[in-house]
């Protein structure tokens, strides 16, 4: 099996002498659940993402954004959420990703529940430049494009391809997606934020901009499942610990009232 030493040398940093253990689990195949509630069909995903989207605090009434939806579980977990009076936004910028994320709306909602989600193809990144965009969500679930190890470890080519920089170039444009997101989000919402990424540079140190920056008006709002370990700033679901789940990767803040 091929071998990337700088994958290597990075995350045997980050983890020492668990990195052994961890990297096994990643290369096991995933357990996966299927998730029923309010389908047409079940729909079969890692039952982390069922928790990280059950995670956000939704609200009874308004629109609520999926910012980054594709291949579309997470979107289906807050379907089933909706009263009749929410409806979701569910977005993805890329138009191949997008076709499968309408796929899976349409085989696994029923029409009801299907006519109160919309599905959209902006940059998340780019609508917090927008004043008429700001404070128009009622909760927003961010699942940010991320290094995604498991996969990387998983094909020769996508390892063979890693380089160390990566991880800050990924955390970079989850600053964008985080920082434009929060500005999206009204007064009083919830913000989710999710990586399926293993490294500290994409998950607390993306979290620790987002707390900076905007100090006095986010409040941390930290994720209520028992699931996986405490972070400084989240809760990361590692597959060595938790039966197979993960890795994810999940931190939840609330807009404060003005």
């Amino acid at each position: 099996m091929f071998c990337n030493p700088d994958f290597e040398a990075y995350y045997r940093a980050i983890y020492r002498a668990r990195w052994e253990s961890l990297r096994k689990s990643l290369l096991e195949e995933r357990v996966s659940i299927a998730f029923t509630q309010g389908l047409r069909v079940p729909y079969t995903l890692d039952r982390s993402s069922v928790l990280a989207a059950e995670s956000l605090r939704l609200p009874k009434v308004g629109l609520i954004l999926d910012a980054c939806a594709a291949p579309g579980g997470k979107s289906l977990v807050l379907a089933a959420a909706l009263g009749s009076e929410l409806r979701l936004l569910a977005n993805e910028p890329s138009r191949e990703r997008r076709r499968r994320l309408l796929k899976v709306l349409e085989e696994h909602l029923d029409p009801e529940t299907r006519s109160r989600v919309a599905v959209s193809g902006f940059d998340a990144a780019s609508l917090g430049s927008s004043k008429r965009e700001l404070n128009r969500f009622g909760g927003i679930l961010l699942d940010a494009p991320c290094s995604s190890e498991r996969h990387v470890l998983g094909h020769e080519t996508a390892l063979a391809q890693w380089k160390p920089g990566r991880p800050r170039f990924l955390a970079r444009r989850q600053w964008a997606l985080l920082s434009a997101a929060f500005l999206l989000l009204q007064p009083g919402a919830s913000l989710v934020y999710v990586t399926c990424a293993i490294s500290e540079e994409e998950n607390d140190g993306v979290v620790s901009r987002l707390l900076k920056k905007y100090r006095n008006e986010v409040l941390q709002d930290e994720p209520d499942f028992p699931e996986g370990e405490k972070t400084a700033l989240g809760r990361l679901i590692l597959p060595d610990v938790s039966g197979g789940m993960g890795p994810l990767y999940v931190a939840r803040f609330r807009k404060r009232q003005t």
